[in-house]
């Protein structure tokens, strides 16, 4: 019986167009990487920048960080894939890991940046709340393939889910916890507190704000993935990317640490110290000097 309030999902996750047929989560993630290259550009402009360098590193980023994110999945998820020779390519059916995507697309990027001469350092800061932003926009293309989401639950915000994409031992459950809404919620927040706390007020030395921009995600991912209910490899209890979370907001709080630490050389001491006096030596008598005669 479905709750009197509901968050419904979508009966499609395609348009037909013709012979095109059109994936919403391919369009979800376009977007996606729009925000975040308009946010970037932006905050790099505005710090003397220019776009082109942007460009250049959001082409070799998104390209690179696909190739990441569905190499991150095939590994790890490799007995969900489809059993057919396309099933490792077949990104328009989900299945993006987000720790690969952005991690090769972060390293492309960076080299990409230091190349061309620019701070790499300042350059990660100006990303960090534009890749926060691209990942809650990108958690829409979970809500049109009706995958990733929690479990059940009778909240009014509860995400009704088609019979057939339910889980076997869910099967009974109508609605559920919708991960991907509390991801969207947390990222959005997260970047407004990068910007309006972290870099404003805090004002860390490069790449401080990205430091946190890990961490903070990551505190995130952990609570939402025990919620979530697809298929995990699980070690000690913990599902695997809870486990990659933790591990992101320990490296997330060190890097920030040592990024802040003072490495400036400290001056030599300028204590006054007692003149030393000359040492003695033995006199000499000088010659006589005799007068002559007048």
């Amino acid at each position: 019986m479905l709750p009197l309030l509901s968050i419904p999902s979508p009966s499609s996750s395609t348009i037909e167009i013709g012979p095109l047929s059109i994936h919403f989560y391919g369009l979800t993630l376009l977007v996606a990487i729009a925000a975040a290259v308009a946010i970037t550009g932006f905050r790099w402009t505005r710090r003397g920048g220019d776009w082109d360098l942007i460009f250049r590193v959001a082409v070799w980023g998104v390209a690179s960080g696909i190739v990441g994110a569905r190499l991150y999945h095939v590994i790890t998820s490799w007995n969900e894939l489809p059993d057919e020779w396309w099933g490792p390519f077949a990104i328009w059916k989900g299945g993006l890991g987000v720790w690969g995507g952005i991690g090769l697309g972060c390293l492309v990027g960076a080299i990409v940046a230091h190349r061309s001469g620019a701070s790499v350092a300042k350059l990660a800061d100006c990303v960090a709340p534009g890749l926060l932003v691209a990942q809650g926009i990108g958690r829409f293309g979970n809500w049109w393939n009706q995958e990733l989401f929690g479990k059940p639950t009778d909240l009014p915000w509860g995400l009704r889910i088609d019979p057939e994409n339910r889980p076997v031992n869910y099967l009974d459950s109508a609605t559920f916890h919708p991960t991907f809404l509390y991801e969207l919620l947390w990222d959005f927040a997260m970047a407004a507190v990068l910007v309006y706390v972290i870099e404003r007020r805090l004002r860390p030395r490069p790449p401080g704000v990205f430091a946190a921009y890990i961490a903070l995600y990551c505190v995130g991912r952990f609570f939402e993935e025990l919620l979530r209910i697809d298929p995990a490899h699980h070690i000690a209890g913990l599902r695997l990317n809870a486990w990659v979370s933790l591990l992101g907001v320990v490296a997330g709080v060190t890097w920030y640490v040592l990024s802040q630490r003072d490495r400036t050389p400290r001056p030599r001491s300028t204590r006054r110290t007692r003149p030393t006096k000359p040492p003695r030596t033995m006199a000499v008598p000088g010659e006589r000097r005799v007068r002559p005669p007048e």
